[in-house]
């Protein structure tokens, strides 16, 4: 295994690319850190620069989250401490990239495709979770938030049914969870006061807190 040093770093890398900074650049729409909530997800995009912007965001996200855990997974021929690893230096990519100092996404959608080659079972119970919250509250940040709280109890209770999965693979979503969590803590604090805007998919011009 000595032989895979390379790989957290591939994975931070691949994670760090900023999709919805280059999307939304290249598209002509300026510096998406300087609108709406400055933030480089999906939803800040889609906020800002329209529905498909974000939707490519949120493909692009997630695909860099798969493919890095997938290809660890070939690499180490299933290790799933290899495979862990790979998810959060790649969720770590996507939070704090390089290239834009270190001022990066949520995770959200990068964690959860991520999770898609350990356990594709708790990321669709995620889904639902996140589905039902953002349904009846309609703020994208408790949905969120609620997903990711989720995710390692249901990483337990699925990742092999009736037996415990390897301490590193529970670890490792609880690290993800607490981090994805901590992303969202402006936006705990609007929810707290009351002033956290709800989804909508109307684009606008004017400042919004995703």
């Amino acid at each position: 295994m000595g032989g895979l040093w390379w790989l957290p770093l591939a994975a931070y890398l691949l994670g760090s690319i900023p999709f919805g900074y280059l999307i939304v650049k290249l598209a002509g729409g300026g510096d998406i850190r300087f609108r709406g909530s400055g933030n480089i997800g999906a939803t800040n995009v889609a906020r800002e620069a329209g529905a498909l912007p974000g939707l490519a965001t949120l493909l692009l996200d997630g695909a860099k989250g798969y493919f890095s855990v997938w290809l660890a997974e070939r690499v180490s021929h299933g290790n799933p401490r290899w495979m862990i690893l790979a998810a959060l230096l790649t969720i770590l990519g996507h939070t704090f990239p390089v290239w834009l100092h270190f001022q990066g996404g949520r995770g959200v959608a990068t964690g959860a495709a991520a999770f898609v080659p350990i356990c594709w079972q708790a990321v669709v119970g995620a889904l639902i979770v996140w589905i039902v919250v953002l349904a009846f509250w309609r703020y994208v940040s408790l949905a969120s938030i609620s997903a990711a709280a989720s995710l390692p109890l249901l990483v337990y209770l699925l990742y092999a049914p009736g037996h415990a999965p390897p301490y590193a693979v529970s670890a490792g979503a609880s690290f993800a969870m607490l981090l994805i969590i901590v992303r969202h803590r402006a936006n705990i604090i609007r929810l707290l006061r009351g002033t956290e805007p709800q989804f909508t998919f109307r684009r606008n011009g004017r400042s919004y807190k995703p």
